[in-house]
C-alpha cells in the first residue's frame, strides 16, 4: 500500500502555525493548536445570508460579496440598501424610482442607469453614488431597460436591453456616454461583468427567445465565445471578471421548474456548472467575484429579499482526532 509521501511527494510536515500558502491535498500537523489540518480546493457553494429589508425583483447590484448595493427594483422602487458582510441596511434613496435597471461600481462609488419608472416606460436616467447620496448625472444616448452592465462609477459599460431587443452599447467616462460598437446577439435581460474595457455578457431573452450566448468585449469590439451550459435569461446574475465569472440564476424554459438556481463559472474559455442556489430565482441581482460573491433580491414568483454567499478556492479542513 503507497504511503502518504509516495502519494504525494512529501511527509506531513509539523509545525508551530499553518502554512501561508498551502497547495492542493498539502496536510500538516499544527504543534500549538494541536491539530492535523489539510487544504483543498472548494469548488464553490452557496450560503444562506440574512434578508433584504424590502423583498424586491428587478433590481441593481453594485459591490462585493462583504459591501454591496441593492438599487431600485419592482414597484418600481427607489429604495437603496447597503450590505455590510452581514445585515442589510436602508440607506439614501435613488431620486428616480425605478425597475429593470443596471448598476456598476462599489458600494462607494457606484452607478444606476436606465430601467423604468411609472409614466414613463423607459429611461436614460443615470445617477451616480458617493457613498451617502444619488446625484443625476448626464444620461445614456439610448433609453432602454432590461440591459446588462460592467466597471466602475467613472468607467462603465451599458449594453442590451429593450425595446426592441438591442444591441446597444454605450461606454461612460465619467460624464458622458458615448455609442461603441454593438454586441453581436442583440438580446434584452442578460447579465454581465468585468471593466469598461474588459466586460462579459452572457444569457438573456424570455419569454420568447432565450439565449447562451456569451461574449467577449476588449475595449473595441464584441467577440462570440463558448455558450452557456443552460440557456436561459429573465434577468440571470453575474459577477466577476471578462476570465472569472459566475452565472447564478434565472429563467430557463428547458428545465422544469423554469424558474432555475443554476449557477456557472466561467473560466475565461468554458463554462461549467457547479451548485445551484439554495433559493431558484429570475430578476435577481449579483455582486463580488467568481470566488466570492452575493446573490440577492428575486422573485419565484413573488418577491424575494433572500441573500446567499457564493465561495470557491482553497480552504482548509481540521480534522476530527476525537
Amino acid at each position: 500500500m503507497a504511503t502518504y509521501k509516495e502519494i504525494f511527494g512529501t511527509n506531513i510536515e509539523v509545525v508551530s502555525s499553518d502554512p501561508s500558502n498551502p497547495v492542493d491535498g498539502q496536510v500538516w500537523y499544527n504543534t500549538t493548536s494541536n491539530t492535523v489540518k489539510a487544504n483543498y480546493i472548494n469548488p464553490g457553494s452557496w450560503a444562506t445570508g440574512n434578508s433584504m429589508n424590502t423583498a424586491r425583483q428587478r433590481l441593481a447590484g453594485a459591490g462585493t460579496q462583504t459591501a454591496a448595493l441593492a438599487i431600485g427594483g419592482e414597484g418600481p422602487s427607489a429604495l437603496t440598501e447597503l450590505w455590510n458582510g452581514t445585515n442589510w441596511t436602508e440607506v439614501n434613496d435613488l431620486n428616480t424610482a425605478r425597475r429593470n435597471l443596471a448598476g456598476a461600481g462599489i458600494s462607494t462609488a457606484a452607478l444606476a442607469f436606465g430601467g423604468e419608472y411609472t409614466g414613463v416606460p423607459i429611461t436614460a436616467i443615470t445617477e451616480s453614488w458617493n457613498g451617502t447620496n444619488w446625484t443625476e448625472v448626464n444620461d445614456l444616448n439610448t433609453a432602454r431597460q432590461y440591459l446588462a452592465s460592467a466597471g466602475t462609477n467613472t468607467a462603465a459599460l451599458g449594453f442590451g436591453g429593450n425595446p426592441p431587443d438591442t444591441a446597444i452599447t454605450e461606454s461612460w467616462n465619467g460624464t458622458n456616454w458615448t455609442e461603441v460598437n454593438d454586441l453581436n446577439t442583440a438580446r434584452q435581460r442578460l447579465a454581465g461583468c468585468g471593466t469598461n474595457t474588459a466586460a462579459l455578457g452572457f444569457g438573456g431573452g424570455y419569454p420568447v427567445a432565450v439565449f447562451n450566448n456569451t461574449e467577449l468585449w476588449n475595449g473595441t469590439n464584441w467577440t462570440e465565445v463558448n455558450d452557456l451550459n443552460l440557456a436561459r435569461g429573465d434577468q440571470l446574475a453575474g459577477s466577476g471578471t471578462q476570465t472569472a465569472a459566475l452565472a447564478s440564476g434565472g429563467s430557463a424554459p428547458s428545465v422544469s421548474p423554469a424558474t432555475t438556481g443554476a449557477t456557472e463559472t466561467w473560466n475565461g474559455t468554458n463554462w461549467t456548472e457547479v451548485g445551484d442556489l439554495g433559493t431558484a430565482r429570475y430578476n435577481l441581482a449579483g455582486a463580488g467575484t467568481n470566488t466570492a460573491a452575493l446573490a440577492f433580491g428575486g422573485a419565484n414568483p413573488g418577491n424575494s429579499g433572500a441573500t446567499e454567499e457564493w465561495n470557491a478556492g482553497p480552504a482548509t479542513v481540521t480534522f476530527d482526532v476525537s
